[in-house]
């Protein structure tokens, strides 16, 4: 998937929307271990490091943007193109969505999903997805105003 540039780097109030650069690892790092704590899951270094590492190679096609708020990132979103089968672009999946404490409840989560569907968009993709645990009421609540459910159920057999 060709790298597009970023629609624009939006901003809300104090609140900034912009790509990832080589200098936000260290503000990922903490919301990227809180995202794998909320799911309960654990990763060797190494996939944390290749992560990011893909997140800023421009032949990838996995993305990543920041929510900044007074300087800090508070929010973080992963999103990836990838083929259909039932269209001649690409569809894209929004992966992974954190956001830090003091972010909760403040619009940061809404700002995260629209800047990908407006990157989205802008590169072609015919449209965005994703999947979220089915107990994660919080999210659920604002996932249900931005888009529709599918009506599908996830299967996955893991290696």
């Amino acid at each position: 998937m060709r790298r597009g540039t970023f629609v624009a780097e939006q901003q809300q109030g104090d609140l900034v929307i912009r790509p990832f650069t080589s200098g936000d690892r260290q503000g990922w790092d903490p919301l990227w271990q809180g995202y794998l704590t909320f799911y309960k899951a654990s990763l060797p270094p190494e996939a944390t490091d290749t992560t990011w590492a893909r997140l800023l190679d421009p032949a990838e096609p996995m993305h990543g943007i920041a929510a900044v708020l007074d300087g800090e990132i508070v929010g973080i979103v992963h999103y990836i193109y990838h083929r259909s089968t039932w269209t001649p672009g690409n569809y894209c999946y929004l992966q992974d969505l954190f956001t830090s404490e003091k972010a909760r409840n403040r619009g940061v989560g809404r700002a995260l999903i629209e800047a990908v569907y407006e990157k989205a968009k802008a590169d072609g993709a015919s449209r965005v997805y994703w999947l979220t645990h089915e107990t994660n009421e919080t999210a659920k609540v604002l996932y249900d105003k931005v888009a529709s459910r599918s009506g599908f159920i996830q299967y996955r057999k893991v290696f």
